[in-house]
């Protein structure tokens, strides 16, 4: 990997775990806000709302520490792209339906309704998400020398 790529991959690498941290902080100290946030989406059924608000902050936290500190760095990329890809999904469809409620992105307080801001954010997001995941597996792919299997007659 060149120099200018290895910058960029840490780069994108330490923004996202900058983002999924941040993101998580809120989410744990204020579960109950954040299982409004996941209600008012209308995207779950009812019973996987508590779960969701408990788990998903823990999820972003430990995703977002991996890509800190640079640990199982293919998952927490891959999940990081699944669940932007999620977030980007969900967002879409709420600004489709012309719903107007707050992201719960980085805030369960936050009263301002998406936008295309939101969107576009999200979309950036996103589009670094998979980058990573690309660089991530691409890296790995050459650090790890393909080894053809030898067979060896007995005897």
């Amino acid at each position: 990997m060149k120099n200018y790529q290895r910058v960029t991959f840490h780069t994108i690498r330490l923004i996202l775990a900058a983002v999924f941290i941040y993101a998580s902080i809120d989410k744990i100290i204020n579960p109950e806000g954040f299982a409004k946030a996941i209600f008012n989406h209308q995207v779950l059924p009812d019973s996987l709302i508590n779960v969701t608000a408990i788990v998903l902050p823990w999820l972003e936290l430990f995703i977002g520490g991996c890509l800190l500190l640079n640990v199982w760095t293919p998952g927490a990329a891959l999940l990081t792209a699944g669940l932007m890809t999620v977030f980007m999904a969900v967002v879409s469809f709420n600004l489709a339906r012309g719903l107007d409620v707050a992201c719960g992105c980085f805030s369960t307080t936050d009263a301002k309704g998406m936008d295309m801001m939101t969107f576009l954010r999200d979309c950036l997001f996103l589009v670094l998400s998979w980058g990573l995941v690309a660089a991530t597996f691409k890296k790995s792919s050459r650090i790890i020398p393909s080894q053809q299997a030898s067979i060896k007659p007995a005897g």
